[in-house]
């Protein structure tokens, strides 16, 4: 691709910037063989229109897992060019259904998947675990001599000289990259809308968003125009979206996985860090993707990685493992579909003779929001606004919520900032020995023993917000402020003869009051057919421990409840 030629540098305005990427992005779609047919309606759960358009075989294609893609290609059974054709195919779709695309990559796509199958056919082994597995990506990670924006108008025409480090890594296991998708405006949303590419929707319930701010990602995946993609998160910019559309998704802990490559403002801000991650319609497919990864040892090449080896050990072995059920974080209570399927899924598990449910009480969840809500924009908005201001972009609701209506941003002095950070520190210990307290002895090493291993709790107050509603972050940035590891997993969706019934409640402040109004206002059959997903959550650098706690969980329940496709 060349350089973008209509830019705010060129003289153009914003909506002329957004008209020409937009039509750069259909011109991309056009490439798509066969092309698609004409759709003259989007009904509200845009997931048939899959069957309407697509062949059996694509279907069946890309409806796969990423482990049984890459079983399937590895063993010949299918060419990793009909795998890349089929989903280029169904991400072409995607875009039409839910507004998710920012630009297919069939040239480099298929030009990746000829190079694997050949390299198959004669070698009669793969080259990595991923060996033709579409991976979509989103847009402020780098991808070579293409566009870099981040989602703000007045950056269109900065150009990326090299994939990003994680792109390097993932292509090396094996891995396609065929399509680059939507983010927010200032990428500090919980949904997806920019004024470059307007509103990505829900594939499930179009009135609601896909999240944010890897909302293009959760969208595109949810549809299954992908099975495998990067997302990045710093107040629950991957769970937001695996949630909302039925995905697994993981943040891990920071500096384990390479960010090496990718675009925003504040570069370089240390007080609270943003981390990237799988979304994946499989648990297994974010297990792959984040072993690939680390097995590749990206600390070599990224100093600022931590050097830590995939840990294969078994953690409950010899042990139950024991999950602390957080119901309601103490601000804002969750709606009624969310209650529900965390009930489901413990009443589940108190039946099971491998795993212990405690209760876990909220430590201060309140504060922990305005210690991270004050640390995410140390310059006090300065950088975000400029970037919106370079091209007279107007401010989306969502952007405008959080740098311009969020009482706690400031702009730090030095002192100040140290002050912060030694508040952020204070909470995140006091949250460990909240943690500590769980331990039911001390052993004569001084080992605490019988602690909580797990919490289980959810990932928003809702289903999928509606669109321009997503303003209570608390039950994912909580995680971000402790850098603890989190991984989500689809349990059901939003059932009106289940969850319809009327439900008194009075609020206990603004905000849960706000939540609340929602769920009266539109009820059960506004959220009709929203995935409804829960969130694992653990000590920090115990990653893969997170995975095998979800490995039993869905051993033991039977996740999740329902198939979305």
């Amino acid at each position: 691709m060349a350089r973008a030629a209509v830019t705010i540098a060129s003289g153009a305005t914003w909506q002329e910037v957004a008209a020409d990427r937009q039509a750069y992005r259909d011109s991309t779609i056009a490439l798509v063989e066969p092309p698609l047919s004409e759709i003259s309606d989007i009904p509200l759960n845009t997931i048939p229109l899959a069957k309407q358009v697509l062949t059996a075989e694509e279907i069946n294609i890309t409806e796969s897992t990423v482990e049984d893609l890459a079983a399937t290609i590895a063993k010949g059974e299918l060419s990793a060019v009909t795998v890349t054709k089929a989903f280029l195919r169904r991400a072409a779709l995607a875009q039409k259904a839910c507004n998710c695309v920012v630009e297919l990559l069939p040239a480099r796509s298929l030009a990746r998947a000829e190079f694997l199958d050949k390299y198959l056919s004669e070698n009669g082994k793969t080259i990595g675990p991923l060996h033709g597995v579409p991976i979509s990506v989103k847009e402020h990670l780098g991808v070579k001599d293409l566009d870099h924006n981040a989602g703000f108008v007045s950056w269109v025409g900065r150009i990326s000289p090299e994939d990003a480090h994680i792109v390097q890594i993932l292509e090396a296991a094996g891995g396609v990259f065929h399509v680059r998708t939507t983010q927010p405006q200032s990428l500090m949303h919980l949904e997806t809308s920019s004024n470059l590419y307007g509103v990505t929707t829900n594939p499930f319930n179009t009135t609601l968003t896909s999240g944010g701010s890897s909302g293009g990602e959760g969208a595109l995946i949810g549809f299954r125009g992908s099975c495998l993609g990067i997302g990045t998160d710093i107040g629950g910019s991957i769970r937001s979206p695996a949630a909302n559309n039925g995905l697994y998704g993981m943040k891990p802990t920071t500096l384990r996985l390479p960010v090496g490559g990718w675009t925003a403002t504040m570069a370089g801000a240390e007080q609270i860090v943003p981390t990237i991650g799988p979304l994946s319609t499989s648990l297994e497919g974010c297990k792959i993707f984040i072993k690939a990864i680390i097995d590749a040892k990206p600390w070599y090449k990224e100093p600022s990685m931590l050097p830590f080896p995939w840990k294969e050990e078994d953690f409950f072995s010899k042990k139950k493992l024991k999950i602390a059920v957080l119901w309601d974080d103490g601000v804002v209570k969750p709606h009624p579909p969310v209650t529900r399927a965390l009930k489901e899924v413990v009443d589940k598990l108190k039946e099971s003779s491998n795993v212990e449910i405690v209760e876990w009480k909220p430590y201060k969840h309140d504060l922990a929001w305005e210690l991270i809500a004050n640390l995410y924009f140390s310059d006090g908005g300065a950088q975000e606004l400029a970037a919106c201001a370079e091209s007279n972009e107007p401010l989306r609701p969502l952007t405008k919520y959080i740098l311009t209506e969020n009482p706690h941003v400031q702009a730090h002095s030095v002192d100040s900032m140290w002050a912060a950070c030694v508040k952020r520190d204070n909470y995140r210990a006091e949250y460990a020995a909240h943690w500590n307290s769980t331990a039911t002895s001390v052993s004569s090493t001084g080992e605490l023993e019988g602690m909580v291993d797990i919490i289980l709790c959810p990932v928003g107050p809702g289903a999928a917000p509606k669109i321009d509603t997503a303003k209570w972050w608390g039950y994912t940035s909580q995680w971000n402020l402790l850098d603890y590891p989190a991984l989500i997993f689809p349990v059901d969706k939003v059932v009106v003869a289940k969850d319809g019934e009327k439900t008194d409640y009075q609020p206990r402040n603004e905000k849960d009051k706000y939540n609340w109004d929602l769920w009266e206002k539109y009820g059960a059959e506004g959220w009709k057919d929203a995935p409804v997903s829960l969130q694992l959550v653990g000590r920090r650098y115990e990653d893969e421990k997170v995975i095998q706690a979800l490995e039993i969980v869905q051993k033991e329940t039977g996740q999740p409840f329902v198939t979305y496709t």
